[in-house]
């Protein structure tokens, strides 16, 4: 006759631990409006490069193409690309965290918010250095060239300062609670699980 073997005893969960948990979902709806507004960006940039493209083609056979012009014109679209990348990443960052993992945050590094931030402020600064661009090319002041790229500067020098700490912050978080990370999400995303569970050392 077999020997019964021992039960282990399951701990309920604590009252409203669940329904606080799916509670997460509501992010969904910044998810779908954040990504409504890239798609709308990558639309605009898309049609302003195809008509931009065939102006220029038609001033260059017509014989009065204006290259600063049309540099400023290409660069609007790039930004405007830009733009719609930092939305695009900041909403599959939230579902990523908040909803569901997915593959494509792990390959662009986004795995914590503070990596989230980072990527945000990386994008933000090559849109910043764009918009200089435009300014240097149009040259019409010289003076105020030199005090919106002073001002700039001071911009993306705090902006760097802050992607060095937060850095610093995620690696500090990573070592020391990966584990713990790692099992919550586990539970979180596969388990349906949003009790934490509190082991002893």
């Amino acid at each position: 006759m077999a020997k019964d073997l021992p039960q282990k005893s399951v701990t309920p969960p604590a009252p409203l631990s669940q329904a606080i948990g799916r509670s997460r979902y509501v992010v969904l709806l910044s998810v779908l409006a954040v990504l409504l507004v890239s798609v709308s960006l990558f639309l605009q940039g898309t049609v302003l490069a195809v008509l931009t493209v065939w102006n220029s083609w038609a001033d260059l056979l017509a014989g009065h193409l204006q290259h600063a012009r049309l540099t400023l014109v290409f660069l609007e679209v790039v930004s405007i690309m830009l733009e719609a990348v930092v939305f695009y990443i900041v909403g599959v960052g939230l579902y990523s965290l908040f909803i569901a993992p997915m593959n494509v945050t792990v390959a662009l590094g986004v795995e914590t918010l503070n990596d989230l931030e980072e990527r945000v402020v990386s994008v933000i600064i090559a849109i910043l250095a764009i918009n200089f661009l435009e300014h240097f090319i149009e040259w019409k002041d010289p003076l105020a060239t030199l005090e919106f790229g002073v001002a700039l500067a001071v911009v993306v020098a705090a902006l760097v300062a802050f992607q060095a700490y937060s850095h610093r912050a995620t690696e500090d978080q990573k070592s020391h609670s990966s584990n713990a990370q790692a099992r919550a999400q586990r539970e979180l995303f596969n388990d349906d699980n949003e009790e934490h569970k509190i082991e002893t050392e």
